[in-house]
């Protein structure tokens, strides 16, 4: 009896390891797990430091819906002062839900408001109306506002991204990506005006002709677990979209969910954005390279008289005093570049005892670099440089020789 458990236990080894499906070289450590979301495209940015944490299809072409608004209020805050009034128009009239003139009080063209109150309706309420305000007040119609918002995505230099209107209601040729839509993000982050409008829970939008339009902020995150700002959108072929700005123990994370299902309740695209969010403050960077660790070899030309003869080759052993690490997505695995300059070709750095240059590391939209030292040991060193002191030496005998003889010779005569 026990003979044959062995055998079966055996056999049952046997089939474990040679299985086609078990690969030992294929099994990674558990540990952080990419978050489940239902999104089909994401991000997750280091505002500080423009490191991508996480990423879900970031370069796909998505329709953005009203984070469109994003942009539209970049250009309002760069054409208008707070103070300044803009007029209703026959465009903004026109616009269906979600408006301030379809879901409210009827607003006649003339009638006028602050930028402020159209930055806060903007982007708090999402109004579809008051982009069309920004569009015609600021450009002759909204067809020219749309050459000045692809003009300014060329300039951030997003090759994926294309508007046609100022409130991203539904067009073929209108659309961005995920990565794009965080670029953008970021650059409206940077105006205070925006800033604190997208961190407004609620407000008043009033009218010259005394119309009051008291709207509350579309994003249910803000103000939860450190939601600083967003701005919300969803239109039926964008599905539900969603950018937010988080802040927690003194550091800042931008996410956008793209594409995501709108549920009865409007809970799926928020709980998509918490999930990304609370991974990517948990997530740790990989380490590249450990700190104090040989990194590679480099054969480097050395000119041991300084600024005068020939150059020596050596083969010197690159270490790094600090710890290389980078957050380990498949983008950043795509993409990553490690740049080595070497720019002090010193006896010093030679030895160890200064740095011999940098290693940059490069991503999309960060880079770092660190110092690199030479590994050589002084005996290392040493061995490589004095046979051609020797030479060098050598050929000075022997051209102090050469001289005195044809002094000699020319005496003589």
């Amino acid at each position: 009896m026990k003979h044959r458990i062995n055998i079966a236990l055996f056999f049952y080894i046997f089939i474990f390891i040679f299985s086609p499906n078990y690969n030992v070289s294929a099994a990674k450590p558990t540990g952080n797990e990419n978050p489940d979301i239902y999104g089909k495209a994401a991000i997750t940015v280091d505002m500080q430091t423009n490191e991508i944490i996480y990423e879900k299809n970031p370069d796909i072409r998505v329709y953005p819906a009203s984070t469109t608004k994003l942009l539209t209020a970049i250009l309002l805050e760069k054409n208008r002062k707070p103070n300044n009034i803009l007029k209703y128009t026959p465009g903004a009239k026109n616009q269906p839900k979600s408006s301030l003139n379809r879901d409210i009080h009827s607003i006649e063209p003339g009638d006028s408001m602050t930028a402020r109150d159209v930055m806060d309706g903007l982007l708090m309420y999402s109004a579809n109306d008051l982009a069309y305000v920004v569009a015609e007040n600021i450009s002759k119609n909204a067809g020219d506002f749309s050459k000045k918002m692809n003009e300014y995505v060329k300039k951030l230099n997003l090759k994926n991204t294309h508007f046609v209107t100022p409130n991203g209601l539904h067009n073929p040729d209108h659309y961005s990506t995920s990565y794009d839509m965080s670029v953008i993000a970021r650059e409206a982050f940077k105006s205070l005006w925006i800033r604190n409008t997208m961190g407004t829970y609620q407000a008043t939008v009033k009218t010259a002709s005394g119309l009051t339009f008291p709207i509350k902020n579309t994003n249910k995150l803000l103000g939860k677990d450190g939601c600083i700002g967003g701005k919300t959108g969803y239109t039926v072929p964008a599905g539900r979209c969603l950018v937010a700005i988080y802040y927690r123990n003194g550091r800042q994370i931008l996410g956008v969910v793209m594409n995501s299902v709108y549920d009865p309740g409007d809970t799926y695209v928020f709980n998509d954005m918490e999930k990304i969010i609370n991974w990517s403050y948990d997530e740790k960077p990989t380490i590249l390279y450990k700190k104090n660790s040989i990194i590679g070899k480099q054969i480097i030309k050395y000119r041991p008289l300084y600024f005068i003869g020939p150059h020596v080759n050596i083969e010197v052993p690159i270490r790094i005093k600090d710890n290389v690490a980078y957050y380990d997505n498949e983008l950043n695995r795509k993409e990553l570049k490690k740049d080595m300059n070497f720019s002090n070709i010193t006896f010093k750095a030679l030895e160890g005892k200064a740095p011999l240059g940098d290693l940059t590391i490069k991503e999309r939209n960060y880079s770092k670099s660190y110092k690199i030292y030479s590994n050589l040991s002084d005996r290392e060193f040493l061995k490589k440089i004095i046979p051609f002191y020797l030479k060098t030496l050598l050929v000075i005998f022997i051209g102090f020789l050469m001289i005195k003889f044809i002094y000699k010779r020319s005496r003589g005569k």
